[in-house]
């Protein structure tokens, strides 16, 4: 089973879009392990968008993450990263998408998610400890994965 991590961003919280945002990954059958609302501090900050730290919107971008409560989430199942991802759009014009549905600014996007399994693996340690990440059992999942997918 892979874990994805999903950051619902203080756009969307202000939207009031946080429920229909988790109903969405819920509904396609995936398990949530981890949620949690936070405000980011600038090391996480740093930290997440390293990548673009030294670009002129950063500025912009870390006052925004930092100013409103995000909620993060941890997302576990087969394939996670892709389906989360495929789930929250990578553009505005994807319909059907959390971001082809509800967004229309580049910036104020609503959502990230791990773009790949090892993005992922180093994203949700930086949200979560291990003590708020849980293993249950999935009853659904029965009915959602054939037995020899769930020993993936």
């Amino acid at each position: 089973m892979e874990r994805s991590l999903v950051l619902i961003k203080p756009d969307a919280v202000q939207r009031g879009l946080v429920g229909e945002m988790i109903h969405r990954f819920e509904r396609k059958g995936l398990k949530l392990v981890g949620l949690k609302m936070m405000r980011l501090k600038e090391a996480v900050l740093k930290e997440h968008y390293a990548h673009v730290v030294d670009q002129p919107f950063f500025a912009e971008l870390a006052q925004f993450m930092s100013t409103d409560p995000l909620v993060a989430l941890c997302i576990e199942g087969i394939d996670a990263v892709d389906i989360v991802r495929q789930i929250s759009g990578i553009k505005n014009t994807e319909f059907g998408s959390i971001r082809g549905d509800f967004a229309l600014s580049g910036q104020r996007n609503l959502i990230h998610s791990s773009d790949a399994l090892e993005t992922a693996k180093r994203e949700v340690p930086r949200f979560f400890s291990d003590n708020e990440l849980f293993n249950y059992d999935k009853d659904e999942w029965k009915h959602v994965y054939a037995a020899s997918e769930q020993k993936k």
